[in-house]
């Protein structure tokens, strides 16, 4: 099984990955953004910053996925909290003219060579709660976010993740959930991931004593 968790900044992929993995007993595999250079600049200064962080992503995220993702799926379940695919719609958004075509070619030559998830989860959440996770983390390159770039970046999720995917997309609405302390909300998410997939639903073991069920 490879699934891959996806939705805008903040709203929680990291997290739900990490809780998913002992439940499917999975490898994980984190979207290693924090060694990108220009990241800190872009948020600074998007336009001027935006080519340089995009390739880097888009080389970086390919190293991961083209070297790691077959392997581990040799081996057994992965749990990504990112695609590939996303890659293009952070391009779409900062890049334009001549940069945006180079971009395009080698996302398109790239992607030819990257196993597509057999789900993709789809995590929605309204800008604003997501403004407020992204301020509870507090990671300083990001205490300036601008919001009109998440509630553009949103409806870009949006608009992309209901179009029809290369994976199937299971769309979750997370602004009323708390995976990290209402287990019954993670038990939820996972049953119906595994709805999705084709598997049996989680069925907790009853407890056993003395010879008889109680």
């Amino acid at each position: 099984m490879y699934l891959a968790i996806e939705g805008v900044i903040g709203v929680g992929k990291t997290t739900l990955a990490r809780l998913l993995q002992p439940v499917f007993s999975a490898v994980l595999l984190l979207e290693a953004f924090e060694e990108n250079p220009f990241l800190s600049d872009f948020y600074g200064d998007r336009e001027r910053y935006a080519f340089q962080t995009q390739i880097f992503f888009l080389l970086s995220r390919y190293h991961q996925q083209h070297e790691v993702v077959p392997d581990v799926l040799a081996r057994g379940s992965l749990i990504a909290d990112y695609t590939f695919e996303k890659d293009a719609l952070f391009a779409e958004l900062n890049l334009r003219g001549d940069e945006l075509d180079t971009y395009r070619r080698l996302h398109e030559a790239l992607a030819e060579r990257v196993v597509r998830p057999d789900l993709i989860v789809y995590l929605r959440v309204d800008t604003n709660v997501a403004m407020g996770r992204i301020a509870m983390r507090d990671r300083a390159y990001e205490r300036s976010m601008d919001r009109t770039y998440i509630d553009d970046l949103n409806r870009a999720y949006e608009a992309f993740f209901t179009r029809q995917r290369s994976s199937p997309v299971l769309a979750i609405d997370t602004n009323s959930i708390d995976i990290v302390h209402r287990p019954e909300h993670l038990r939820d998410i996972a049953n119906r991931i595994r709805t999705a997939l084709g598997i049996a639903p989680y069925q907790p073991e009853l407890p056993f004593d003395g010879g008889r069920l109680v």
